[in-house]
């Protein structure tokens, strides 16, 4: 034993180290691990038993506030039916709006309100022409606000009809106070309908009630079976009759239930957040009589919080960095030895991708890297030098490929004296321009082998027409304008001018739809065709042909102008003309290489 590890000192000593020591003094370190995932599954079981006590609260705070509402109600019933028999006993019920009666009826209803000025925000009893009188809080008047107005009116139908009425959530003004409207018909002895006897109900005890509640993070609030707001601790962010299920998932789950089902569960769901989606934990419990339900939630980040489990998580987090930073003291030192050469052999990889194929990599650490760094070597250098042959290679076929676009363009040239060069002067031309526009080296390329081939159709066409001293006939000019289509037929089978033909078919064709072969119109037609479109006819009207003489380049120049938008792009004459202005196009009587 004592020899393997004299052994393993004069390796880390000489710095040929086997890697398999290494990774065997790394193992070693990683008792970091153990620790994370105990932590892990003690904060997990904390979480879960955080979750159950959080859902056993809600369930007591939803059943115990879901009888307080219900009792509200009932109460809240109960009184408007006493106030319906004082007004029997006191033989006002059936002349309720008799305006001799009305003065006793309003005081009644006011003593009525003024001794309940915690729950009846207003009192009102009708006759059956829906007349009558009424007391209220304060200045409030339910026909000034609408919804109010709206709901007394239903009550009164739902009165006639001898059915006891309530309203849906409403919000009073200014400071969106929850409430309700419920209402009674008035009957005379013989049970004949007399009236209503209608009140506004606040819900600020319940909204109290909601109020004290919410705490921690926690949110208790009530809804009906519709999934609208009844009373919300929040007022001015959750108005009272606003509709919850499109951003609450637990409200569109109890608008989803039976209405005459009494049921409480608990539900963990999440909602959309700003950056991520919430845990949520949230309880519900559902009042059948009056088609409501407490909804309680609570964020669970809220809840650990507040249970001191974040405070746990940061101390055992702590402690788990302490231990994987005094591990990486230790395994720096083993990890020297590997780590070095291995950034050696990266950068000289990333170097070779960059096409640096000389870099080589520093022959040292383990043995087994030191043979790696060794046969890196040996590869780069031959890949340095198959890539020379590949490059010597390409370009010699990219010269002849170039000849040859260059040669059968001369040949084109050559079947009509007035035309020879003329490919030549147009890829110029072209060029020029394309440079003008920005056109990246690539693309300048294209444009280029496009304009020398643009003519090649011409090959097909008739050498009566072609060579014609006078002008053309209608048919002839048919046959002529047919080496377009015919130059890129001939050119399609080459799948490396794929790119180049529609320089080669479309550089007819006129920004307002009137050339050919297709009769496309502005952006239709490509970049390509429309650059190539002016330098071919800058080189006809600057040179000899048999039904003109050569013009003077600014004439040519002004020509063309006059045809910007609507023979040619306005933005390539105007690149034509900076190349003219600027002396980087020049005409001279020698024929033009490119």
């Amino acid at each position: 034993m004592f020899n393997n590890f004299a052994n393993l000192w004069e390796a880390l000593r000489t710095g040929r180290v086997r890697i398999l020591w290494l990774v065997l003094g790394a193992l070693l370190l990683v008792s970091a691990l153990p620790i994370g995932l105990y932590h892990r599954q003690v904060l997990q079981l904390s979480q879960e038993k955080l979750v159950d006590t959080e859902r056993i609260q809600q369930t007591e705070i939803t059943r115990s506030l879901a009888q307080e509402v219900q009792f509200f109600e009932a109460n809240v019933s109960q009184q408007l039916v006493s106030q319906r028999q004082i007004l029997a006993l006191t033989g006002l019920i059936n002349n309720v709006e008799d305006p001799i009666a009305e003065p006793k009826v309003t005081r009644l209803l006011e003593d009525f309100v003024d001794s309940n000025r915690n729950t009846f925000v207003y009192l009102t009893a009708v006759g059956k022409s829906g007349k009558g009188t009424s007391a209220s809080q304060g200045n409030f008047r339910a026909e000034q606000d609408p919804f109010v107005a709206k709901a007394l009116q239903r009550a009164f139908v739902h009165s006639m009809q001898s059915t006891k009425f309530r309203s849906d959530p409403l919000a009073l003004a200014p400071d969106n106070r929850p409430a309700f409207v419920i209402a009674v018909p008035l009957k005379d002895s013989n049970d004949v309908f007399t009236g209503m006897l209608a009140a506004v109900v606040s819900l600020d005890p319940i909204l109290q009630r909601l109020k004290d509640a919410s705490v921690r993070g926690r949110t208790v609030f009530v809804v009906d079976h519709s999934g609208h707001i009844v009373a919300h601790p929040e007022t001015k962010s959750f108005v009272p009759g606003a509709d919850l299920r499109g951003t609450s998932e637990l409200v569109k789950q109890v608008s989803g239930l039976p209405q005459d089902l009494r049921s409480t569960e608990n539900v963990r769901f999440t909602e959309a957040g700003s950056k991520r989606p919430i845990e949520m934990v949230g309880t519900y419990s559902t009042l059948p009589d009056v088609n409501w339900a407490v909804i309680a939630q609570r964020r669970l980040d809220k809840a650990r919080e507040d249970a001191g489990v974040t405070e746990l998580n940061r101390q055992a987090l702590a402690f788990v960095s302490v231990v994987v930073i005094i591990a990486i003291l230790f395994g720096y030192f083993f990890a020297v030895g590997i780590s070095g050469p291995i950034r050696g052999l990266a950068a000289s990889t990333r170097a070779i991708s960059r096409g640096e194929f000389h870099q080589r990599s520093a022959v040292r650490g383990a043995s087994e890297i030191s043979e790696l760094a060794e046969n890196f070597n040996k590869m780069a250098g031959d890949i340095e030098e198959y890539i020379e042959r590949l490059k010597e290679a390409a370009e010699e076929n990219r010269e002849l490929f170039i000849g040859s676009i260059r040669m059968l363009a001369a040949a084109i040239d050559e079947k009509d004296p007035y035309t020879r060069g003329h490919s030549g002067r147009v890829a110029k031309y072209s060029m020029l321009i394309g440079q003008e526009l920005g056109l990246a080296a690539p693309e300048l390329d294209k444009l280029r082998i496009a304009a020398l081939l643009h003519d090649v159709g011409k090959i097909g066409v008739e050498d009566r027409v072609l060579k014609k001293p006078g002008s053309l006939t209608p048919e002839e000019f048919e046959l002529m304008k047919q080496h377009t289509i015919k130059g890129a037929n001939i050119m399609r089978p080459v799948s490396q001018l794929k790119e180049m033909l529609p320089g080669i078919e479309l550089h007819h064709e006129h920004i307002d739809g009137r050339g050919y072969p297709y009769g496309l119109q502005g952006p239709q037609i490509p970049l390509m065709a429309r650059i190539i479109g002016v330098a071919d006819t800058l080189d006809a009207m600057t040179t000899n042909r048999p039904y003109q003489s050569a013009m003077d380049i600014e004439y040519a120049l002004n020509r063309i102008k006059a045809l910007a938008g609507a023979k040619f792009d306005p933005v390539i004459v105007t690149a034509l003309e900076s190349t003219i202005t600027n002396g980087k196009l020049r005409l001279s009587a020698v024929e033009v290489q490119v």
